[in-house]
């Protein structure tokens, strides 16, 4: 019984953490007005995949990996750091650029949008403290096999739901026409914030998780 209690309460904080904002929202919202809710769900997609990547490495022994290798952890944060700058550098560069409609057919634009959410969960520093530190804080001393995978699947399943309920809202036709309308200031405040997350998570970078 304690243990199906540990499993609901770190699917809960987790889920908790996933619905915050940050740069896999914006990300997941803007693909799917500016494109699809189907390429918006591929970004979800994506983000589950980083995430099995991620929640494995943590239950296999990622904290002790970082806590005898800091400047492991701190490499993970810089590098998640710079490519949120690059994203960022990316949708403000291109705010003004008109949106091509073409609802995801092109197959490898699929492919890009699940590249982009794996890419994105991977060198995503909130998502490594997470991992790094709350996710391995709550488990409990000794993880059956069951429960790793369990785990596991729960965190995924966290990630791709609530990204993709994100993609077909924002993916509406109502929010899609005012996105058209307001696209270039959207973008612009978009890159701006993401930028601004990236500049701050660079400068502490070196902080202790």
């Amino acid at each position: 019984m304690q243990t199906i209690v540990t499993l609901a309460t770190i699917g809960f904080v987790h889920l908790l953490a996933v619905m915050s904002p940050g740069p896999s929202f914006l990300v997941t919202a803007r693909t799917a007005v500016a494109r699809s809710p189907a390429d918006g769900i591929k970004v979800a997609l994506g983000l589950g995949a980083g995430t099995i990547v991620w929640s494995a490495a943590a239950l296999l022994g990622l904290n002790v990996l970082f806590h005898q290798w800091p400047w492991l952890f701190i490499g993970m944060k810089v590098a998640g750091a710079l490519f949120l700058l690059w994203i960022a550098f990316q949708i403000f560069r291109h705010a003004a650029d008109p949106v091509e409609m073409d609802d995801g057919a092109k197959d490898d634009n699929g492919r890009s949008a699940v590249l982009r959410g794996f890419l994105i969960q991977i060198s995503n520093p909130k998502v490594v403290v997470f991992f790094g530190s709350i996710f391995i804080a709550m488990l409990p001393g000794d993880v059956p096999p069951w429960m790793i995978a369990a785990l596991i699947v729960l965190v995924t399943l966290n990630e791709i739901v609530w990204y993709s309920l994100v993609s077909l809202f924002f993916g509406s036709s109502p929010v899609r026409r005012f996105y058209l309308i307001a696209k270039r200031w959207i973008d612009r405040a978009t890159g701006a914030f993401l930028g601004l997350l990236g500049l701050r998570l660079l400068a502490r970078a070196g902080d202790a998780a």
